[in-house]
Parts: C-alpha cells; sequence; structure tokens
C-alpha cells in the first residue's frame, strides 16, 4: 500500500527522506488517476525499502500542490534529497515511472 502524503507530513516524509520519493499527486474525481492508483501500490510494494511511493490528494493538500505548481492531474515527482529531479504527467505505463524511479535509486 502506498504512503499517504500531506501538507503536514511533507516535509519529514518527502524532503527529508534519505531514499527516493514518488509522490502521485491526485484527485478522487479524476478518471486517469483512479487508473493509476492500482500501478502506484504495485510500486510501493516493489521499491519498498529502495524509495518511497505515496499520494497526496491536491484538494485537502492545496499548499505542497501548489508550491510545485500541478496544474494538470496525475502528475507524478520524482524527489531526491529534497529537490524534483523527475516529473511525469498524465496515465502512464507502469514501466515508464519503474525506469524513473529506477534511474535514481
Amino acid at each position: 500500500m502506498s504512503l499517504a502524503f500531506t501538507d503536514s507530513n511533507f516535509e519529514n516524509e518527502v524532503l527529508q527522506s534519505n531514499v527516493p520519493v514518488l509522490v502521485d499527486f491526485y484527485a478522487d474525481w479524476c478518471g486517469p488517476c483512479k487508473m493509476m492508483s492500482p500501478v502506484i501500490d504495485e510500486l510501493a510494494k516493489e521499491f519498498e525499502g529502495k524509495a518511497k511511493i505515496g499520494k497526496l490528494n491536491v484538494d485537502q493538500n492545496g499548499v505542497i500542490a501548489q508550491k510545485y505548481k500541478v496544474m494538470s492531474i496525475p502528475t507524478m515527482l520524482v524527489i531526491k534529497d529534497g529537490q524534483v529531479v523527475d516529473t511525469i504527467v498524465g496515465a502512464v505505463p507502469k514501466q515508464q515511472i519503474e525506469a524513473k524511479i529506477n534511474a535514481h535509486v
């Protein structure tokens, strides 16, 4: 199961993480986000211990979504050492996300 990131835990869970983090910016009403949800959960299992994989609901956590200028969802950011190192926008194949994470693990 993927992690739940929020405005309040983002600093600790994401920016101060000692492993790369994939943050999936989503909303409950977003069709493509729903399609990506099982993929994100699978990736969370596969990368356990090597990377953190989680979701951030843009409707409930607008501060972080605004900070990273997330305009369309789903948007996935790979963050390493507190910096965005990769961005994926839209519903994409699982292999594409895996490749982006693997590049930073």
